[in-house]
């Protein structure tokens, strides 16, 4: 066993020596796999958890090539697939009958769906189940590039058990792209000119309406907070504007020398009148 290599999650820049590492390290047969999982089970023995998570990265690596067209670095996507291998050695039990790599599967690839859905754009593109199920497979299920034709959309929905407007909605999403909000005007590969939101969304802050319904909601908000103040005794009005309403903001400490008790209680009767501002506010 090689032990020095940093592998369990800490690729490094050099993925083709990572790749050549991991090849060197040998593959467990089924007795010695049974044998460490016992170990690790029983007896908590992490020597034995390093050689199951090394011996099966290899594995790792093979899972995580087959992700590279999401346009995400190749060694983040091992190193959580990775992450994930190492999680499925905490919860194997030798007795299950199967081999690790098995086993390991789901646990490899739930880490790499996760990290691929949250990086792939900035806008998060799939949250519900049936969303994460048709981002995984739409492209795999398309005929041909370009839209779905009617019959190409119910034979998707009905292969993967969702509607069929949910595979249109995901097919929308997948056909865009992420664009700066005042980013410069560019096209694509096919020629299609491409305008950032700032230069066709209408700038609203100067709107009169707008500027009257939010003048009339602050001085709303004023009154409510004055009228809320004005039920507080005079202590806890006065802690509360010294510790929030005022730009050289009192600490804790000031105020129990200012009332001669300790800063515990100056706290709690903070605690204590934020709690009555807000059912006042919100009465």
């Amino acid at each position: 066993m090689n032990n020095s290599l940093a592998l369990s999650t800490n690729i490094g820049g050099n993925l083709d020596l990572y790749y050549k590492g991991i090849r060197d390290i040998p593959v467990l047969s089924s007795e010695e796999e049974h044998d460490l999982a016992v170990r690790l089970r029983d007896h908590g023995d992490l020597d034995a958890a390093k050689q199951l998570v090394l011996s099966n990265l290899r594995f790792v690596a093979h899972i995580a090539r087959s992700y590279s067209g999401y346009g995400l670095a190749m060694n983040d996507l091992v190193q959580e697939g990775n992450i994930g291998l190492m999680k499925a050695v905490k919860r194997f039990n030798p007795e299950i009958g199967v081999r690790l790599v098995s086993f390991a599967v789901h646990w490899i690839r739930a880490e790499i769906h996760e990290f691929v859905l949250k990086n792939w754009r900035i806008v998060k593109v799939a949250t519900t189940k049936a969303q994460r199920k048709l981002f995984f497979n739409l492209r795999g299920s398309k005929k041909h590039l370009g839209w779905f034709s009617h019959d190409e959309v119910q034979a998707v929905a009905e292969d993967l058990g969702v509607k069929p407007e949910t595979v249109l909605e995901m097919e929308s999403r997948l056909s865009g792209k992420d664009i700066g909000f005042d980013a410069p005007a560019g096209k694509s590969n096919d020629n299609e000119l491409h305008v950032a939101p700032a230069g066709y969304l209408p700038d609203q802050r100067f709107d009169p309406a707008r500027q009257i319904e939010a003048a009339d909601t602050d001085r709303y908000e004023h009154q409510q907070l004055a009228a809320g103040l004005a039920t507080l005794d005079d202590r806890s009005r006065d802690i509360l504007q010294a510790r929030w309403m005022s730009e050289d903001k009192a600490t804790l400490h000031e105020l129990a020398q200012r009332y001669s008790v300790s800063a515990e209680r100056i706290r709690q009767i903070e605690a204590q009148a934020i709690k009555k501002l807000r059912s006042q506010l919100a009465a």
